[in-house]
């Protein structure tokens, strides 16, 4: 039995428009019901996920958990209490920043409870507008970060060449670093070692479950974290090649009722 269902948001569980199906809430509702934990496992701030929250009827709730910023953060739903925190380091952040600025891309930098977003693109919020994210614009010095918690640093623009000629770039600066891709138009930076898989097996260790008593489900490259440090991997039929190969179940279906599929099929 599993006691954590760990699941990607966007294009795993959610719909290209933000929306959840019923079936998944459904399913979601009924594992919940059984005790088993459903934790959100997402690249975004877990301040964007609050109206999901209340959908899955976990809104507030203590016992209950969401992982956010690709790992960067594990937070208690009462209170948005942080339990585990994996921040950059400014030096770190910063480095990457500057590297990012050198391309025709628009960068976020998430802090803890914040985003700011430098070369807004209207491509890229509107995407955002549909996630309900909310973001100020970044103007003057870097330097003004120098006492927040940064959690990651990403890059914006759909084109799959730019996006790996930034990836390249910043590999080749840092010894250590992680880079992955998400979404189809980001490439996304966090501190090395950090990742979704760490974090929700730092979370599992807290609550005394293993990584064979977690199911993971995702679509897409950031996932692989997380996929690939479970004991139950699930890609939605959507997910991209190198998810699905790691899989040990694809889904029937897409985003649409994948997740419902998967709870189906391991935990009703």
């Amino acid at each position: 039995m599993y006691k954590i269902i760990t699941s990607d948001l966007d294009e795993t569980l959610l719909r290209t428009d933000g929306s959840i199906s019923q079936a998944n809430i459904d399913a979601i509702a009924a594992a919940s019901a059984r005790g088993v934990k459903f934790v959100p496992n997402t690249g975004r701030s877990f301040l964007t996920v609050q109206n999901l929250l209340k959908k899955l009827h976990l809104y507030q709730q203590p016992g209950e958990y969401v992982v956010s910023y690709n790992g960067g953060v594990v937070v208690e739903n009462q209170d948005n209490r942080v339990i585990v925190s994996n921040q950059m380091p400014f030096a770190e952040a910063k480095k990457a920043f500057d590297i990012m600025t050198q391309f025709d891309v628009d960068i976020h930098v998430y802090t803890l409870d914040h985003l700011y977003i430098y070369r807004p693109r209207a491509d890229d919020m509107a995407y955002l507008k549909t996630r309900g994210v909310t973001f100020d614009e970044l103007t003057g010095s870097f330097d003004q970060f120098a006492d927040d918690r940064i959690m990651k640093v990403i890059v914006m623009n759909p084109d799959l060449a730019v996006r790996r000629a930034v990836y390249d770039a910043i590999t080749a600066a840092f010894d250590q670093i992680n880079c992955t891709y998400s979404s189809g138009i980001y490439m996304e930076v966090n501190h090395a070692g950090v990742d979704k898989g760490t974090a929700i097996l730092d979370l599992g260790r807290q609550l005394g479950v293993s990584a064979d008593e977690i199911m993971a489900i995702g679509d897409n490259a950031n996932d692989l974290g997380m996929l690939t440090k479970v004991g139950m991997p699930v890609s939605v039929a959507n997910g991209i090649p190198e998810v699905k190969q790691v899989a040990k179940f694809v889904t029937p279906h897409d985003f649409e009722s994948g997740v419902a599929d998967a709870i189906q099929q391991f935990v009703l």
